[in-house]
């Protein structure tokens, strides 16, 4: 399948029905006044970040997408269908870019993601909806909105942790199938490599991570020799570069100091990010003689610089888990701990927290208590509640009889 990682479209939402201006003609209805229905509403064109893409082929050979339009309104109160969406998917990482101002619209970086690139067209009323108390006979009606249309320019990013770089040659396509399940092809000539392949690390404790080969650099290559920059937008996204440089070429009369130099003085002209990230430099091919050879020079002249060298034979695999425990503790530093509580052979974070659990149980135990004063060991009852008395009730006063009259 052919690598294409940038794009030309044009995509067009469908346009919203026209309202329809109709009237009742029922035999038994006496003025059957307006009846036109509304038009339905225009699709949209939808993009969809889908992880099972991994280039833009698709696009290539259709440039132009037309969602549909909605239909116009009918008679009877009828309304108009609304067009159906168009849904374009993409591979993750595709950026979206308006072709006309050149403004970044969308990156489709997260899977499942969708977004509305081109909203349709609203559908227009029919006469039913301006029919009023003093205007019961509209003979007009309103037209649908057009939908909205863009000139893209679709640019695809290859999610990845790590990146290779290196002259052409210099090892990266072994040493990534050296690593994954990656089989890019693996030839003694410059620019095997053509397209990006991207492979994944499954490292200790169920982590993992994706690295990413490019086509080789070479002097010039901003100003297009070789093949230029247009891959390096795939390492854009990489949070560690390795830099793998070929010993070997000390027999040939180069340098692999100037070459080290060149890559990273073709870096800068592309992207200052790019040359700021975390970089790992690699002594390739020590599996050769001669490249053993260089070695001691090399190291010499990088730690004068205060960088680190990490040995490595591709061919073998000698020292490609040293780089790969280097780029994991890049990637991994922040919260650590936590993933290696999760792993199936990392316990000594699990017995450390068990023994400082037992030496704060043996300091509480050790401690005597103190002192309880024994006012306050006193516990005062509450008082008991005196209950309450009854008054008596004073007794009826008797009235006398009154004296009877003589």
């Amino acid at each position: 399948m052919k690598f294409v990682d940038q794009v030309r479209i044009f995509v067009k939402a469908g346009d919203g029905g026209n309202g329809a201006v109709a009237f009742r003609r029922e035999k038994y209805v006496d003025k059957g006044g307006p009846s036109g229905g509304d038009g339905g509403h225009g699709g949209s064109v939808i993009f969809e970040a889908d992880p099972q893409l991994t280039t833009l082929l698709d696009f290539r050979f259709q440039q132009h997408h037309r969602a549909r339009s909605g239909q116009h309104g009918m008679g009877s109160d009828m309304n108009g269908k609304a067009g159906e969406d168009l849904l374009l998917k993409a591979p993750l990482g595709t950026l979206v870019i308006d072709e006309t101002t050149g403004e970044l619209l969308k990156d489709l970086s997260t899977p499942g993601e969708q977004w509305v690139v081109a909203r349709g067209g609203k559908g227009g009323w029919g006469n039913i909806n301006f029919a009023t108390s003093t205007r019961q006979t509209p003979r007009f009606a309103q037209d649908g909105t057009l939908g909205e249309e863009r000139h893209l320019v679709l640019e695809l990013k290859l999610l990845a942790d790590v990146g290779l770089l290196g002259f052409p040659n210099a090892g990266k396509s072994t040493f990534i199938s050296r690593i994954s399940h990656a089989r890019p092809k693996v030839a003694d000539y410059p620019f095997t490599t053509l397209v990006p392949n991207l492979g994944v690390v499954d490292y200790r404790d169920r982590r993992s991570f994706v690295v990413a080969d490019i086509p080789g650099l070479i002097e010039g290559a901003s100003e297009g020799h070789g093949l230029g920059h247009q891959f390096l937008r795939h390492v854009e996204r990489c949070r560690v570069l390795v830099h793998l440089v070929d010993l070997s070429v000390a027999d040939e009369g180069r340098d692999p100091v100037q070459d080290f130099d060149t890559i990273n003085t073709e870096l800068e002209k592309y992207s200052a990010t790019l040359a700021e990230k975390p970089q790992l430099v690699v002594a390739n091919k020590l599996d050769l003689p001669h490249a053993r050879e260089a070695l001691p020079a090399f190291v010499e002249a990088m730690k004068l610089r205060g960088v680190k060298v990490f040995e490595l034979s591709g061919a073998t695999g000698e020292g490609a888990q040293a780089v790969l425990d280097a780029c994991a503790r890049v990637l991994f530093s922040s919260g650590e701990k936590k993933m290696r509580l999760k792993g199936r052979h990392e316990t000594s974070e699990l017995i450390t927290a068990h023994e400082v659990l037992e030496t704060i149980t043996a300091k509480k135990k050790s401690k005597k208590p103190a002192a309880v004063k024994k006012a306050a060991a006193v516990v005062k009852k509450p008082a008991a509640k005196k209950a309450p008395v009854k008054k008596k009730k004073p007794a009826p006063v008797k009235k006398k009889p009154a004296a009877r009259k003589r």
